[in-house]
């Protein structure tokens, strides 16, 4: 029963995050697997994107219902983040010291602190200023920096992509986020075909309750982000990856 509800606690909190702010549900699940329920980290790892993948989708086909999210760009982001990946996977390999897998656990603590402080108010209108070639340019350069340094440090994906697409692309929040998780939903399949590949079928049972649960979540969310005002998603979007970032903390470092 305890375990049950770990993977609905841990499932709904993920599936929040990522229909609200593109967060991996890697960031949540995994460190609750591990922590109360003893998972071995590559099984909670491969449980995670497994999790990721459909919530990812349920919230990208929103946001794109919405019109909120960047498909053209978005693919072309999306091939450079996957190449990069790898590449940055493999230069880790060859570094000792390990990954700084603390990483994605501040980046959410200090992304939502600096979306309830700072919040984003850009408008459409400022991507529409920009040519197609620009997009294309700026969308493959960010995606080979994300994807390099995702893939190094093996964490922190979701987060990036938020932070790149709002700060330096000029996304506002909602075409943001709709753009991350629809990257999210491709990156995350690979993932989790490439963990169970190598590592077999997880416990099924917390498979299948995890990615229900985080299903649920992140369909619940967008739809809130979708109709929700700029401000008030700003706000709503700082508080979740607050209480998660201190939340991740606790877990991981207490």
């Amino acid at each position: 029963m305890f375990a049950y509800l770990i993977y609905i606690i841990a499932g709904m909190g993920a599936g929040i995050g990522t229909g609200l702010a593109g967060l991996s549900a890697a960031a949540v699940i995994s460190p609750m697997l591990i922590t109360f329920l003893g998972f071995d980290p590559y099984e909670a790892v491969g449980i995670s994107l497994a999790s990721d993948v459909l919530a990812s989708a349920i919230s990208a086909y929103t946001y794109g219902k919405n019109k909120n999210l960047d498909i053209k760009n978005g693919l072309v982001m999306l091939a450079s983040v996957l190449v990069f990946t790898l590449i940055g996977s493999y230069i880790a390999s060859l570094v000792p010291g390990g990954t700084m897998g603390s990483f994605s656990v501040f980046m959410t603590l200090l992304l939502g602190i600096k979306f309830i402080v700072r919040p984003v108010m850009t408008t459409k209108e400022a991507q529409a200023e920009k040519t197609q070639k620009e997009k294309n340019i700026q969308s493959l350069l960010c995606g080979c920096l994300i994807g390099f340094i995702c893939g190094f440090i093996g964490a922190g994906g979701g987060m990036m992509l938020l932070l790149i697409l709002t700060s330096v692309l000029q996304y506002e929040l909602k075409t943001a986020v709709g753009t991350s998780v629809f990257i999210m939903s491709f990156t995350a399949f690979t993932g989790a075909c490439s963990h169970f590949a190598i590592g077999g079928m997880p416990n099924i049972e917390a498979l299948i309750v995890c990615v229900v649960a985080t299903l649920v979540g992140a369909r619940i969310a967008a739809l809130f982000a979708n109709k929700a005002e700029p401000k008030r998603l700003n706000q709503a979007t700082g508080v979740v990856l607050t209480v998660l970032g201190i939340a991740m903390v606790i877990t991981n470092y207490m």
